[in-house]
């Protein structure tokens, strides 16, 4: 017997309110000290005022494969040219998208979706086969998708990614062009979140079966069935998405273009926005010079909001100083995160001893250790060298502190430079690469210390912790892994009792943070400024923004 997702839907409804109260919401038009403008819920775009919207992205996509995407640059388009199952609405909820009508069986792990009528860009029927052969795609082995642990709630999805099992296995099966059925290998609640990320997206499978490479650019094989519509991508330089006019809710899309610009320096973005050249100036797409940050909340321009996310400094635990615990312990206890916070970022985050974000452990407010204890440093990092066989640290060989290229990402890097430096006695040297080369070198495990961030998919703190299960999984990129990290994941996975699943969550943080393959260093906020007569732009509280309901007034 089944029964339609009301409930399902309510409940996430109450999650991801929650999320918004703890993290901010969707603070998109605050009037002068810090509150929300009234709201616009009637107004709508005047016919006179142009709807293009100039925003820059910051660098290049890595790839706008949705099996393949694995950062937040690639999200971004991604959100704004295809869609789910399911998506998430402005009050931060799922809803059907590409599903008009989602059931559940009791046990809660098989859902059939029935899709709406709607078209792919080039006039392609979206079928239910698109969605089969997108998520195949991404756990076949060969196709090499870091992200393909997402689909490993589908029943027979990690042994056919992993194991060898088959993928005629997997719970996704087409039962027509209108009927998706998905059996899961447990029950998840957050599942219908899930289904509106970027690796549960549909992929045409009449395009992708004859052309391979059909994402690699813009051009007739790139269609995509979102409210946008990839019309220019010029690599390294911007992207331009026009109104894709066969969108089923077309009516509902106000913006005639974006205007995806890519560079890489916050200062040039500010002046930009200043100069009238943008709409939109930092985050969560580019970023505001730190330098700024106070002139524009003294001039009440600045929006902040708390989201869901976690910057980070990720240890290589295979080889070199990093790989003994002591001595990652020592760098991450004899950090000053507050100091880095007041003056350097400026943007009003929390200081992070935790991965995962308050608004889901509101015990991280805290955290697991004292921020800038520098004694306890002391203390770990002579216990690390007494197991390397070091009487100093200026036996230590230099450590190499990487990241991508970027004016906050180096200002901090200095900082905390000076501090291991200032504090242990640690020499250290910088290194950095634009973002697409330095993926992949974090992800070869080619570092000492690397800087990185991650920003929840979704509303449940498994995302925060998932990603280290396995050595080699996808966004692992440290080499670390542990049995009793594992066994609580998995007990967690079968666990019905939200509190004693909590808990799992909640000691196997602890176990990571116990041997700290990751030096957390704050939590995220989103800063920047907008287009007075910019409205309904959603940002998130897990940091995802769509433009589907954006407008000029």
């Amino acid at each position: 017997m089944n029964k339609r997702l009301s409930f399902f839907f309510s409940m996430l409804l109450i999650l991801s309110m929650f999320l918004a109260a703890c993290s901010g919401g969707k603070s998109n038009e605050p009037a002068s000290g810090g509150e929300k403008a009234e709201g616009n819920e009637n107004a709508e775009a005047k016919p006179d005022v142009p709807q293009n919207l100039r925003v820059n992205i910051n660098t290049e996509p890595p790839s706008l494969h949705p099996g393949l995407a694995k950062d937040a640059t690639s999200g971004t388009v991604l959100r704004q040219t295809f869609e789910g199952l399911t998506r998430i609405n402005k009050d931060g909820a799922p809803e059907e998208a590409a599903a008009e009508k989602i059931d559940v069986s009791e046990d809660q792990t098989v859902y059939t979706f029935t899709l709406r009528d709607a078209t792919w860009s080039n006039g392609d029927p979206v079928i239910a086969k698109d969605f089969e052969y997108a998520w195949k795609w991404a756990l076949d082995p060969k196709n090499q998708s870091e992200y393909a642990y997402q689909l490993y709630y589908l029943k027979g999805g990690e042994d056919a990614n992993l194991n060898g099992g088959s993928l005629d296995d997997v719970g996704v099966v087409a039962k027509d062009d209108k009927t998706l059925e998905v059996t899961l290998a447990n029950p998840t609640p957050y599942f219908l979140e899930l289904t509106a990320f970027y690796t549960y997206l549909p992929v045409n499978s009449k395009i992708a079966e004859a052309n391979p490479e059909w994402a690699n650019d813009a051009g007739e094989n790139y269609t995509s069935n979102g409210p946008f519509v990839m019309t220019e991508w010029s690599h390294s330089d911007k992207i331009l998405l026009e109104k894709n006019d066969t969108y089923w809710d077309a009516d509902t899309v106000k913006l005639e273009t974006i205007e995806m610009i890519m560079i890489n320096d916050p200062n040039t973005e500010l002046s930009m926005f200043d100069n009238g050249e943008l709409d939109w100036a930092g985050a969560p797409t580019g970023a505001l010079p730190t330098d700024a940050m106070q002139a524009l909340k003294d001039d009440g321009r600045l929006i902040t909001q708390p989201i869901a996310g976690v910057y980070n400094y990720k240890f290589n635990t295979t080889e070199g100083p990093t790989a003994n615990v002591n001595i990652r312990k020592a760098l991450a206890h004899a950090i000053n995160r507050q100091e880095l916070i007041d003056n350097i970022t400026q943007g009003a985050q929390l200081p992070a001893m935790g991965i995962v974000p308050p608004s889901m452990f509101p015990e991280n407010e805290k955290g697991h250790f004292p921020d800038n204890d520098v004694d306890a440093a002391k203390e770990f990092l002579q216990k690390g060298l007494e197991e390397l066989g070091f009487k100093d640290p200026s036996e230590l060989p230099a450590i190499v502190l990487s990241y991508n290229t970027s004016e906050a990402h180096q200002k901090i890097a200095q900082a905390i430079q000076d501090m291991w430096k200032k504090n242990l006695g640690i020499e250290v040297t910088l290194d950095n690469q634009e973002w697409a080369v330095y993926l992949d070198k974090v992800h070869a495990l080619d570092y000492q210390v690397a800087r990185m961030g991650w920003l929840g998919d979704f509303n449940d703190a498994i995302n925060f912790l998932e990603m280290y299960r396995d050595a080699a999984g996808g966004n692992n990129d440290t080499g670390w892994e542990s049995k009793e990290f594992q066994d609580l994941l998995a007990k967690s996975a079968t666990e019905g009792d939200h509190d004693a699943r909590q808990q799992l969550l909640k000691d196997a943080e602890k176990i990571f943070m116990e041997d700290m393959p990751v030096a957390p260093i704050y939590f995220y906020t989103n800063n920047w400024v907008q287009a007075d007569n910019l409205k309904d732009v959603a940002v998130s509280g897990l940091g995802d923004v769509q433009y589907k309901w954006a407008y000029f007034e």
